[in-house]
């Protein structure tokens, strides 16, 4: 049923994905849908010029993860986001281990993003 997501399905397959053991409320359920444009948001800034806020999205895709799944949550990813956004967003799939090394394979990671990935790994530490 869900081979491609589209406007018309997504919602519905998001909501099967869904699992927040805090309970559920719609407005909690559109609250982390939207964090997708959140995601995206953040990227096209970065894009225009911006510093990347790379906690932020971190934080984001955590949470997307969190209550739809790493295998939902990807396709989501994959429908929210454009072309132009996946160099960007590589990096930190990568890092949070929602992808394998060998996924996504003609995509080139932004440079800076693994920067910024990489110093919070050594703070972390």
């Amino acid at each position: 049923m869900f081979e491609e997501l589209t406007e018309e399905n997504v919602y519905i397959f998001a909501a099967k994905c869904y699992y927040n053991p805090l309970g559920v409320d719609i407005e909690e359920f559109e609250k982390d849908l939207k964090r997708f444009q959140y995601v995206r948001r953040l990227i096209n800034r970065y894009l225009g010029g911006y510093e990347l806020s790379s906690r932020l999205i971190l934080n984001h895709l955590i949470t997307i993860f969190n209550v739809f799944g790493v295998e939902g949550g990807m396709k989501m990813i994959e429908f929210y986001l454009e072309k132009q956004h996946l160099p960007v967003i590589k990096p930190f799939l990568i890092f949070l281990r929602a992808i394998a090394n060998d996924q996504m394979v003609g995509i080139v990671m932004d440079p800076h993003a693994i920067e910024k990935l990489r110093e919070i790994n050594v703070t972390s530490e």
